[in-house]
């Protein structure tokens, strides 16, 4: 669901309720400026960025996948961001 902020701040109430089982984008001048999530998503959004591997506790076979991995073709151009990484 996508408000403006005005939207945002006459239907705090029913907005904030309608947050705790989908996201809601506040908009600003057109623009999505917020999201809206319950805790509960935001708390397991922030464990998965924490969540890391190393590469030895890789399997033989997940490590077969990541080699013969290819980029889909609609997010080929981020290949461009990768020019000049290591400057």
């Amino acid at each position: 669901m996508r408000v403006t902020t005005a939207e945002f701040l006459q239907n705090y109430g029913t907005l904030a309720e309608m947050a705790s089982t989908e996201p809601v984008t506040i908009i600003e001048n057109g623009r999505d400026r917020l999201v809206v999530v319950s805790a509960e998503e935001y708390q397991r959004l922030s464990r998965r960025d924490r969540r890391v591997i190393r590469p030895d506790e890789l399997t033989d076979e997940q490590i077969a996948l990541i080699a013969t991995a290819e980029v889909p073709a609609e997010h080929a151009h981020l290949d461009a961001e990768l020019t000049d990484w290591r400057a």
